[in-house]
């Protein structure tokens, strides 16, 4: 089931899979997407997911199917709004990129509400090696430029290296997400420090980082790994920053396994 979600100051795009067969036996698990996609990139591991758990997926502010922001907004506050709207008290969360970021924020500023964690390739509030101003300043003079093909070849050769060929999959995704990292910048507030706090999580955690992801991507994601209690790290040697498009089934089961682990 598709529809708006309102969330403060404006609305979001989401899609709740219901009940699977049978009966929801699992914990409603919520996917978020990584700032180089929307929602979409979830496809191919979706299916699988929503066989054992009512899925529920959003595309963040300016993403996909959702409008622009237009108001100061936090990540972590829209989720949240999500799961009201739903009426989720409890709940699985699978973030890629900016939505292990958000997932984590609301770890820790409403624990009771998630149950487990399975990051990928996640980033994180707090962190601040995450990006090199070299690549910073190379992305500011292709959008100063309007060179959108630029930009989605230096994505694709940053966070999109497993590719092989036209890579037609992830330079859409990529190119699609574009206009939300302007749109986006004067409104999004950025959520609470999170590195320094990943010693309180205490939920069941899987993060998979993916070896031929951006060095950076790469450091950042073995010292949260580190610094997370229990946390289970699995290296995907044939995944960049887009693992559910690399391994969707390696990514299915990951997800499965944590959720299975939450008490």
């Amino acid at each position: 089931m598709e529809l708006m979600v309102p969330v403060e100051g404006g609305e979001v795009w989401a899609d709740d899979s219901g009940d699977p067969a049978g009966g929801a036996d699992g914990l409603p698990l919520v996917l978020l997407h990584p700032g180089i996609g929307d929602s979409r990139l979830w496809d191919p591991v979706l299916p699988r997911l929503a066989e054992r758990h009512r899925v529920i997926r959003y595309d963040v502010r300016g993403y996909g199917r959702s409008p622009v922001a237009t108001v100061k907004y936090s990540p972590a506050e829209d989720l949240a709004a999500v799961l009201d709207h739903f009426g989720l008290t409890r709940v699985a969360l699978a973030g890629c990129s900016m939505g292990g970021a958000t997932a984590v924020s609301l770890a820790l500023a409403e624990p009771a509400r998630v149950a487990a964690l399975a990051l990928l390739t996640p980033g994180v509030t707090g962190y601040d090696e995450l990006s090199s101003p070299a690549l910073m300043s190379e992305i500011a003079k292709l959008a100063e430029a309007g060179d959108t093909d630029g930009l989605v070849a230096l994505c694709r050769r940053t966070w999109g290296a497993a590719g092989t060929g036209e890579d037609a999959e992830a330079a859409a995704a990529m190119r699609s997400a574009l206009p939300a990292w302007f749109s986006n910048h004067p409104y999004q507030v950025p959520d609470a420090p999170a590195f320094g706090r990943l010693g309180e999580l205490a939920v069941p955690c899987v993060l998979a980082l993916g070896e031929q992801d951006q060095p950076e991507v790469v450091r950042c994601n073995e010292a949260m790994a580190a610094r997370i209690p229990g946390c289970r790290l699995v290296r995907l040697p044939g995944s960049d920053h887009l693992p559910t498009l690399r391994e969707p089934e390696m990514v299915a089961r990951l997800v499965l396994e944590v959720c299975e682990r939450a008490a």
